[in-house]
């Protein structure tokens, strides 16, 4: 049997092309989450997974949608070969009931994991080259250095509780402990 898997990252993101797009590949039953593809815990994988019989082949739009990474990819595509069925990827033609498929699958998913890591570089140089230009990312602090100083000084000299001290500044009671 043919069963098809679908993801999408968010709730606003629609499955209905990827549902299509199963359906047409002949998937006569299709799991699908709303979850970040980062994430190793999905229900509906999880599930997907533990029904899976000899000879089924699991259908994906793209390998992306079943996991973000090499390793996670390698761990899920053993897992469905230890149950015996196979893997196939639309977008990239990829078919793992064959060893030719296999061999492909390999590389692309390397070639993959090669571009996510590049990407996580050059971030990383982007962002340490803004710090050297003086930019600083992320939130603006919530307390001035003035103010720090007064919380903790009201929570260490004075005991004050940390529930008064943060109405105070109306700020959350992490932010006056982290002060």
């Amino acid at each position: 049997m043919i069963i098809g898997y679908a993801r999408v990252s968010t709730d606003d993101q629609s499955l209905d092309s990827q549902a299509d797009a199963l359906s047409a590949a002949g998937a006569r039953k299709i799991f699908a989450d709303r979850i970040s593809g980062s994430k190793r815990a999905r229900p509906e994988l999880d599930k997907m997974l533990e029904q899976l019989r000899d000879g089924d082949v699991v259908t994906v739009t793209k390998y992306d949608r079943l996991a973000r990474s090499l390793k996670d990819l390698l761990e899920i595509v053993e897992a469905i070969r230890e149950h015996g069925a196979g893997f196939r990827s639309l977008a990239e033609d990829i078919d793992t009931t064959t060893p030719a498929g296999r061999l492909v699958f390999h590389v692309f998913a390397s070639i993959a994991q090669f571009e996510r890591e590049r990407i996580s570089e050059r971030t990383k140089e982007g962002l340490a080259s803004a710090r050297k230009r003086g930019r600083i990312g992320g939130r603006p602090p919530v307390l001035t250095a003035a103010q720090k100083a007064e919380v903790r000084r009201m929570r260490d000299e004075e005991q004050r509780a940390i529930s008064e001290i943060a109405r105070l500044f109306r700020v959350s009671e992490r932010t006056i402990r982290r002060a």
